[in-house]
């Protein structure tokens, strides 16, 4: 980079998670992929991994840029930058075929509006082109974009297998039971620069020094972490548990781009208290909450806790909420921007 041009990182991130429909022999499993074949999927994207944990039902990566975990039947794939996750789906399809897993029962691509769009690559030039290429994969995918696309919006594209005819006549059988399954995001953006100092390599030795003093390894203190501090700043970090749930965080602390984005899949009956949480530890300007949870999930009723207006003691005002139904799951989406006052949760 030439001394002329401005240092920029998208800290928005592309994410995308597929399942595959269950099959009949116990020894398929995505796990069976070897690393080898992870690094030549990663490849088209343009990160690399860094780190590595598992357990029992969930393999978790630290990437250059971001995250990936894999389980028996799904796969999710968090990157950041301008790195081109879609680019690689082709390859993942043969490779989940090859060890057992030939159907695609749910397929979710999502991200927030970029900063500097115009910096991407193609596929990624913008959500149109985006959906222009999951369609040629996907012929039955519907996109979306909740928010306001003039200001911040979400971008949301979903392939769902229960939407399809098998033949004429005949339909997915909508009794078969799925996993429960939901998914909470939080993308913090304009964050408290105290806060983003702990990030820097100019004021913390380490990733786990970083983790313990941020507060990070308090939000949920079950998960066995596996963080990494970039060189000069930056971090990222991936936790699991004996459940194979998982939790993922990412930061870019510069001030005038800063960016964290917090995920996890934890089953709550009530996710306020989370929220509260992972606010407080990062104390962003203005924040965007997405909740995706399917009929067999803890938190497919209890989103509806977040409809209901905040107190007017908050000092977060709600400037958007929508909610969507899909076949199979819910979507809550919400919008908040500090007003000012002095109490520090939702």
């Amino acid at each position: 980079m030439s001394g002329n041009e401005e240092h920029f990182f998208e800290g928005a991130e592309k994410l995308l998670e597929i399942w595959f429909e269950e099959t009949s022999c116990n020894n398929d499993d995505l796990r069976n992929i070897s690393r080898s074949d992870w690094e030549d999927v990663l490849s088209q994207v343009n990160c690399e991994i860094i780190s590595f944990s598992k357990n029992d039902l969930i393999d978790a990566f630290v990437l250059s840029e971001s995250s990936m975990f894999v389980s028996k039947r799904r796969w999710i794939l968090k990157t950041c930058g301008t790195t081109t996750p879609l680019k690689c789906l082709s390859q993942l399809i043969k490779l989940a075929s090859l060890n057992g897993y030939k159907i695609i029962t749910d397929l979710f691509y999502s991200r927030k509006n970029f900063i500097r769009p115009e910096a991407q690559v193609t596929p990624h030039k913008g959500f149109t082109e985006e959906v222009s290429y999951l369609d040629t994969l996907f012929p039955n995918g519907r996109s979306y974009c909740l928010g306001s696309m003039n200001l911040e919006c979400w971008y949301l594209y979903t392939f769902s297998r229960s939407d399809m005819k098998l033949s004429p006549g005949h339909m997915i059988n909508e009794g078969v039971e799925s996993d429960p399954d939901q998914t909470i995001e939080i993308l913090m953006q304009n964050l408290d620069q105290n806060a983003m100092s702990v990030f820097n390599k100019k004021n913390i030795l380490s990733a786990s020094d970083a983790t313990s003093m941020s507060g990070i390894d308090k939000i949920l203190p079950n998960m066995h972490i596996d963080d990494f501090l970039f060189d000069p700043c930056g971090y990222s970090m991936n936790g699991i548990n004996e459940k194979g749930e998982y939790m993922t965080i990412h930061i870019t602390p510069e001030n005038l781009f800063s960016y964290v984005s917090f995920e996890t899949n934890v089953a709550m009956t009530n996710y306020r208290n989370l929220i509260n949480q992972v606010i407080n530890t990062f104390k962003p300007g203005k924040f965007i909450v997405t909740i995706f949870a399917n009929k067999c999930s803890l938190a497919y009723e209890t989103m509806k806790e977040l409809e209901v207006e905040y107190s007017k003691e908050s000092h977060w005002k709600r400037t958007d909420m929508q909610c969507c139904n899909f076949p199979s799951y819910n979507l809550l989406f919400a919008q908040y921007s500090y007003n000012g006052k002095n109490n520090c949760s939702i």
